[in-house]
C-alpha cells in the first residue's frame, strides 16, 4: 500500500476495484435485526428504466448515499431501497421510434407483440442507469432492487385499485384532461411544459341577440369559439351589469349563448369580456360546472374539427381551422383588431406538440370524497404534516405542499397507452363496468349480476405516478393482509426515515405517496422530506439539450475531449444553426474538453452545493477545487506515512514519559471534537453544504495547514515521548478524518484507510463498516485551544508585517518579541518554523528602530530588518500613484450609468470589489509613507 500512496492520487486506479469489493462482500445489504433500536431507510426516487444518469440524478443520489453510509456506520439497521420506473410514455415512445426505423407501427404488431418488444428493450437498456449509479459510488441494497412492473409490485397496483374502487374512491367519468394529440393519450401536468411564446390576441364582436349592440371578446384561441356556450363578465363590472342574462349571437354559428357573471373574470384584461368554452379550457370547465353550462367539444382526439361545429370547418386541422375562422370573421365584419401578445403555450415535454384540454372518458381517484373512516385521502395527507408526523426540510416547503392539497382536483389516473399496468376493469355489451383482480373474478361478478354476455377489458393503462405513489410499501413486499401479515423489512422500514427529492415533484410524487400510503396501510410513508433545489449551469440557466449546456456526471468523473463533448451536445439536433451555436459556445467554455475529476471530487462538489433554495448553480471550478482537496488529503497521508511507518507510534505500553502530548496535539484533538458535533448536527438537519464546509476547513486549514506544520517541528525537535505522541496524534486524527469524510468521498477514504486503519489497530475489512466518529467532550482542552489561537495569531501577524514591509515570503528574517519569557519560549520554535524566521529574540522592551509593530495579546512583535527610508519612500510613492490611477478607472466605470445598466451583474460586482481592494491598499501604503516621513 505504501507504494500506491507514493504516487500521485489517481481516482481511476481505485474506484472500480473498491466498488466491486463492497458489493461482492454484501456490505450494502439491508440490516434486518429486529432487536436493533434504530433503523434508517431511504427510498430511491425510481428513475426511468430506459433513462441515463443526469446532473440531477448525480446530485440527488450523492446526498442519499452520504446519508445511507453515515447511518450504516452509526450501526443502524440501514436500507437504501433501489429500483426503476417503467415510465409508460417515455418507454413506449422509445420503442415506437425503434419500430419506426424498421417501418413498423405498434398497431401493425398488435398489443401483445408490441409489449414483447418493450420487454426486450427493457432487458437491453434497463440496467444503464443502475450501472451509472455504481460508477457514482452509490450503495443501495441491489439485492432488493425493484421494478414498478415486477410481479409483486403489479399485484399491489391491482389490489389497491380494486380496493379504492370498492370504496368509491376510484371512478370513471368524462372530465377535462391534458391531451397529447400526437401520443393520443392523457398526460399529467408534469409532462406539460408551459413556456412563454409570441402569439396574438384577437378581438371579436359578439352581437347582442336583441340587435341593439355588441360585446367585444378578446381571445388567444379563436378556433375554440365554435364550442362557446356563454360569454362572461365580472359581477362588479359596471360597464356590463345591465347585460347579464341577455343573449348574444355566436359568430359563424347558428346559436345564441347567454351573458353570465363570474368573479373569475379579470376586468383589466382585454375588454373585460371573455368567452366560455368548458370543453376546451380548464378554467372555463370550472365555470361551466358552477353555472351548469353544457359542454360542447368541437375537436376530435387527433386535433381536427368534429361534427359539433358548422360544416364549413368540419375535418380541418385545429390550426388550419383557426386560419379559416379568422378569415371568415374578418370577411363578415366580426374581427375588430389583432394585437401581438405574449402567452404561455402548453406543450408536451416529449412531443413538443401543443397540448389540448380535452373532454374524455377517464379513470379518476376522488381526492376530496370521504372514505370508510370519514376522511378523504387529501385530509389525511394534510393532517400528518399539520401534526408534525411528517416534517419538511426546509420547513417553508410545507406551504407549497398545503397549497396544492387545499386546491386539489380529482386525479386522472388513466393513460391511453399499451405499456403499463392495464386497468383491471371489464365492460359488458351495454357499457356495464366490473372491476376485479382477474377475468375469472369479473366473470363471477357479472354472472352474479345476471350478465352472461361477452366481456372486454379496458385497454388503457394506469398513470406511471399511480404505481410510483405505492413505492414506499410495494417495494417492501406489502400484502393486503397487512398488518396481520408482515415481514421484517416492512416492520423496520415503513415508514422510511427520509425522502430526498427536488421541489418540482412535491405535488406529483411526494403528496401522492403520503395520500396513498396513509390511506392504504395506515402509516405515513416517511418521517422527513428533504427538498433540494434543481441543478442549473454556472449562469443559473436550466440545463437542456437545446441550450447546449448539459453536463454528464460520468464525463466529469472520467473526463471527455472537446470534440467528443461537441458531438454529444449536438447529436440529434435538427437545426444546423442551433448546432453551430452550441459548438461555438462549447469551444469557448471548454477549449481543452473536461478534465477527469474523479467520483470523490464530484460527490464533494454536489454536497457543498446543497444549500437551501431552489436553484443550484453548478460551477466546474468547484470540481477542480475539490479535486485539489483530494490531492491535499492524499499528500497529507503520504507525509504521515513517511514519518510514522516502521516507527514507534505511541500505541505501546503507556508508562510514564512514554507519551508527552504537546499543547498543539491537545488542540487538534479538541478541534476535532468540536467539528464532530457540528458534522453530526449538519447530518441531522440535512445541511450537506455545512457538512462539507466543516470537513473541508478542518482537513485543509486545521489539519494540513497548521497541525502538519506544527508536527514537523515536534518530530524534529521534540523528545522521544513528544515524537511518539505526535506520531500517535497524526495517525489517530487522520484515521478519524477518513471516517468523517467517507460518506461523501467513499473511494479515496477506503484506499487510504486500508493502510492507516491497521496502523491504528483497526481490524475490520472496510472503512464503511467502521463506527462513525462521535465527539467526546472530555477530550476538549480549552487551554490548548487558546494557546494555539495565540500561536496562529502571531504567525499571521508576522506574515502581515512582511506584507507591510514588502518582504518576500521566501526571505528569512529575525523576529523580536517582547512579553512573558516563559510563555514565549514555548512559542519560539513553532514561530521560527511557521513564520520562516532566522531567529526569535525574546526581549523585555522592543528596540527603538523605525519598523512596524503589532500586538498579539500581551506580546509585541517586530520584524528586525534594515530599511533604506529614502528608497522605501520612493517605492511606496510609485505604488500609490499606480493605485490612484486604478481607483480613478474603477470609479469612472461605476459612475457610468450605461456600464451599470448594460454590464452583467457579476461584472459590476467584480468592479466594486476591485475598487474596495484598491482603496484598502492605498490606505495601508499611505500609513506606511507617513511613518517613514
Amino acid at each position: 500500500m505504501e507504494n500506491n500512496l507514493s504516487k500521485p492520487f489517481s481516482p481511476k486506479d481505485i474506484e472500480s476495484h473498491w466498488y466491486d469489493f463492497w458489493e461482492s462482500k454484501g456490505f450494502y445489504q439491508a440490516g434486518l435485526d429486529t432487536k436493533q433500536k434504530n433503523s434508517f431507510c431511504i427510498l430511491l426516487p425510481p428513475p426511468n428504466v430506459t433513462g441515463t444518469l443526469h446532473m440531477g440524478h448525480g446530485f440527488n443520489q450523492t446526498l442519499m448515499d452520504a446519508l445511507t453510509r453515515y447511518h450504516r456506520m452509526k450501526g443502524d439497521n440501514t436500507l437504501w431501497q433501489p429500483g426503476t420506473d417503467h415510465a409508460g410514455i417515455a418507454t413506449q415512445i422509445v420503442v415506437e421510434r425503434q419500430l419506426d426505423k424498421e417501418g413498423i407501427s405498434r398497431h401493425n404488431l398488435g398489443r401483445e407483440k408490441f409489449l414483447e418488444k418493450v420487454w426486450e428493450w427493457k432487458a437491453f437498456s434497463g440496467g444503464t442507469i443502475t450501472e451509472q449509479m455504481r460508477r457514482l459510488g452509490t450503495s443501495p441494497d441491489w439485492s432488493r432492487e425493484r421494478f414498478t412492473m415486477d410481479e409483486g409490485l403489479s399485484k399491489t397496483v391491482t389490489e389497491t385499485f380494486v380496493s379504492l374502487f370498492k370504496e368509491g374512491l376510484i371512478y370513471r367519468g368524462k372530465r377535462l384532461v391534458n391531451w397529447d394529440i400526437q401520443l393520443q393519450t392523457a398526460v399529467s401536468d408534469l409532462e406539460v411544459v408551459q413556456e412563454e411564446e409570441d402569439g396574438f390576441l384577437w378581438h371579436i364582436q359578439y352581437p347582442l341577440a336583441s340587435g341593439d349592440d355588441h360585446l367585444t371578446v378578446a381571445t388567444t384561441r379563436p378556433e375554440t369559439m365554435l364550442g362557446d356556450v356563454a360569454i362572461m363578465v365580472h359581477p362588479e363590472d359596471a360597464r356590463y351589469l345591465k347585460l347579464v342574462g341577455q343573449m348574444v349571437k355566436l359568430p359563424l354559428c347558428d346559436r345564441e349563448i347567454p351573458i353570465i357573471a363570474d368573479d373569475y373574470v379579470d376586468q383589466t384584461f382585454g375588454t373585460g369580456v371573455v368567452k366560455v368554452t368548458p370543453a376546451h379550457d380548464f378554467n372555463d370547465y370550472a365555470v361551466g360546472l358552477r353555472h351548469k353550462l353544457p359542454m360542447i367539444s368541437v375537436l376530435t382526439l387527433d386535433g381536427h374539427i368534429n361534427e359539433a361545429a358548422p360544416k364549413a370547418y368540419q375535418g380541418l386541422d385545429r390550426f388550419a381551422a383557426r386560419k379559416k375562422i379568422l378569415e371568415d370573421l374578418e370577411l363578415q365584419g366580426f374581427l375588430v383588431k389583432t394585437e401581438k401578445h405574449k402567452l404561455k403555450i402548453p406543450r408536451g415535454d416529449r412531443t413538443d406538440v401543443v397540448i389540448e384540454p380535452m373532454l374524455t372518458d377517464q379513470w379518476f381517484v376522488a381526492m376530496t370524497k370521504k372514505g370508510h373512516d370519514g376522511k378523504s385521502i387529501t385530509e389525511k395527507a394534510l393532517d400528518v404534516v399539520k401534526t408534525g408526523e411528517i416534517k419538511f426540510f426546509p420547513d417553508n416547503w410545507v406551504n407549497t405542499y398545503n397549497q396544492w392539497l387545499n386546491n386539489i382536483q380529482d386525479w386522472c389516473i388513466s393513460r391511453q397507452l399499451w405499456w403499463g399496468h392495464q386497468i383491471p376493469a371489464w365492460y359488458g355489451d351495454e357499457g356495464q363496468v366490473w372491476v376485479a383482480h382477474s377475468e375469472e373474478e369479473v366473470k363471477a361478478l357479472a354472472l352474479k349480476d345476471g350478465y352472461q354476455g361477452s366481456l372486454k377489458r379496458d385497454p388503457d393503462v394506469l398513470d406511471t405516478w399511480y404505481s410510483s405513489a405505492l413505492w414506499p410499501f410495494s417495494t417492501l413486499d406489502w400484502t393486503p393482509d397487512y398488518p396481520k401479515v408482515s415481514n421484517p423489512a416492512l416492520d423496520l422500514y415503513l415508514p422510511s426515515t427520509v425522502l430526498v427529492t427536488g421541489f418540482d415533484i412535491i405535488f406529483f410524487w411526494v403528496a401522492r405517496m403520503v395520500m396513498m400510503t396513509k390511506h392504504i396501510t395506515g402509516k405515513i410513508p416517511f418521517k422527513h422530506v428533504y427538498v433540494h433545489g434543481l441543478i442549473r449551469d454556472a449562469e443559473g440557466q436550466k440545463m437542456s439539450k437545446s441550450k447546449g449546456n448539459v453536463l454528464d456526471p460520468i464525463d466529469l468523473i472520467e473526463g471527455i475531449s472537446l470534440e467528443a463533448l461537441i458531438e454529444k451536445r449536438t447529436t440529434g439536433l435538427m437545426n444546423p444553426k442551433q448546432a453551430e451555436s452550441i459548438t461555438k459556445k462549447t469551444r469557448k467554455e471548454f477549449p481543452e474538453g473536461i478534465a477527469a475529476f474523479g467520483t470523490d471530487a464530484l460527490r464533494f462538489t454536489y454536497s457543498s452545493l446543497a444549500s437551501p433554495g431552489r436553484d443550484i448553480k453548478f460551477d466546474l471550478q468547484r470540481c477542480e477545487g475539490y479535486r485539489n482537496f483530494c490531492n491535499k488529503l492524499w499528500n497529507a497521508t503520504r507525509f504521515v506515512l513517511m514519518n510514522c511507518e516502521g516507527k514507534e507510534n505511541g500505541f505501546g505500553e503507556c508508562v510514564e514519559g512514554y507519551l508527552e502530548f504537546s499543547k498543539a496535539d491537545r488542540w487538534i484533538v479538541s478541534e476535532l471534537q468540536e467539528r464532530e458535533v457540528a458534522i453530526e448536527k449538519a447530518f441531522l438537519d440535512y445541511r450537506f453544504d455545512l457538512l462539507s464546509q466543516e470537513l473541508y476547513q478542518f482537513v485543509w486549514d486545521e489539519f494540513c495547514d497548521w497541525y502538519l506544520e506544527v508536527a514537523k517541528v515536534q518530530l524534529q525537535m521534540g523528545s522521544e515521548g513528544e515524537q511518539r505522541a505526535t506520531r500517535r496524534t497524526l495517525l489517530r486524527v487522520l484515521e478519524i478524518i477518513l471516517r468523517l469524510i467517507h460518506p461523501v468521498m467513499p473511494f479515496i477514504t477506503e484506499e487510504i484507510w486500508q493502510t492507516i486503519g491497521p496502523m491504528n489497530g483497526k481490524k475490520g475489512p472496510s472503512i464503511m463498516l467502521e463506527p462513525y466518529p462521535q465527539s467526546d467532550s472530555k477530550k476538549i482542552d480549552r487551554e490548548s485551544i487558546q494557546w494555539m489561537s495565540t500561536l496562529k495569531e502571531m504567525v499571521d501577524v508576522c506574515r502581515k508585517l512582511r506584507g507591510e514591509m514588502n518582504i518576500s515570503s521566501a526571505q528569512k528574517i529575525p523576529l523580536v518579541i517582547a512579553g512573558n519569557k516563559k510563555s514565549l519560549e514555548l512559542y519560539a520554535p513553532y514561530l521560527k518554523a511557521l513564520a520562516k524566521l532566522t531567529d526569535v529574540e525574546i526581549v523585555e522592551e522592543l528596540p527603538a528602530i523605525d519598523a512596524p509593530v503589532m500586538l498579539v495579546k500581551d506580546f509585541k512583535l517586530m520584524l528586525k530588518v534594515e530599511v533604506d527610508a529614502a528608497e522605501e519612500k520612493e517605492r511606496i510613492t510609485k505604488e500609490l500613484n499606480r493605485i490612484q490611477i486604478e481607483i480613478q478607472k474603477a470609479k469612472g466605470k461605476l459612475e457610468n450609468a450605461s456600464f451599470i445598466d448594460r454590464a452583467p451583474e457579476a461584472v459590476v460586482a467584480l468592479e466594486k470589489k476591485r475598487l474596495e481592494e484598491f482603496l484598502e491598499s492605498f490606505e495601508k501604503l499611505y500609513e506606511q509613507l507617513k511613518k517613514l516621513a
